[in-house]
């Protein structure tokens, strides 16, 4: 029987540390889930846009679109999640657009049409580029612009604004850091001390001068409610926390009045009184 107890004692011990060293080597692949296809473009919902071709501070080649709005109220510089590519946030453009605000959103490093590999310090570099270019090309003041990141992106925006000076920072899902996040998936694991790829968004955004706005649904199955409340709750004054409904990746679509409503607010409290002085 000790016997027996020995044998699968050997086993599971054997299969975490697999586990284990699965987790450390393969985890680029659970951080950065990049599609090369580029599935549609902002002319398929009616929208004018221009393709931009950009670099990186590092020297990568990168891809984005520009959507100019009819009546500008800022510009929306987009930081998107860790999957798919620009072409997949289609729906948000368009919310964005209605609400007056014209958009660039790039693909990082490895995404769509952007040269390079993903990794954690080229996502950071990537959105400089992206920044860069709206200053240099565009000709935008940092008071036009707005900085948005939903989910992974949360995190890369929430690190352009601690280092830059955007008129507001809003994010999306957020999560508080992949080892926070890593930790509620795999309770057992010692997440933390595996971890390669680090996002620690509750850092950033403690750093962030401007005003800034959290938005998180109590629904979201995959980053929970709470750690958007640390988020909030990290952030300097002036802050705003919108609760909206739905999952991860489509809670501005469930009600859409109230995410509009909501995001229109913010921007006419921090973004167009300070424009109209």
């Amino acid at each position: 029987m000790l016997h027996f107890i020995g044998i699968i004692a050997i086993i599971f011990a054997g299969g975490y540390v697999v586990f284990a060293l699965i987790l450390f080597f393969m985890q680029a692949r659970f951080v950065f889930v990049p599609s090369r296809e580029i599935e549609a473009d902002p002319s398929d919902i009616g929208l004018r846009y221009e393709n931009v071709d950009f670099v990186s501070p590092d020297i990568v080649d990168l891809h984005g679109w520009y959507i100019p709005a009819e009546k500008e109220r800022a510009v929306l510089l987009f930081c998107h999640g860790n999957a798919g590519n620009i072409s997949h946030r289609l729906e948000s453009i368009q919310l964005f657009n209605r609400l007056g605000l014209s958009v660039f959103i790039f693909d990082y490093r490895g995404y769509g049409r952007s040269g390079g590999e993903p990794s954690e310090e080229g996502t950071y570099k990537d959105a400089v580029g992206a920044w860069q270019w709206l200053i240099d090309k565009k000709q935008y003041a940092p008071e036009r612009i707005v900085v948005f990141g939903r989910s992974l992106g949360g995190a890369v925006a929430a690190h352009l604004a601690s280092e830059k000076n955007p008129k507001v920072l809003i994010i999306e899902s957020a999560f508080t850091s992949v080892g926070d996040m890593g930790a509620r998936i795999y309770p057992y694991m010692p997440v933390k001390l595996l971890i390669r790829y680090h996002y620690r968004t509750i850092d950033y955004i403690d750093r962030v001068k401007c005003p800034v706005m959290v938005i998180h649904s109590p629904d979201d199955e995959l980053v929970s409610f709470k750690q958007g409340r640390r988020l909030y709750d990290a952030a300097r004054e002036p802050k705003e926390f919108l609760e909206i409904t739905g999952g991860h990746n489509g809670g501005f679509l469930e009600e859409p009045d109230i995410y509009s409503n909501g995001f229109d607010s913010f921007l006419r409290q921090y973004v167009d009184d300070k424009l109209s002085n």
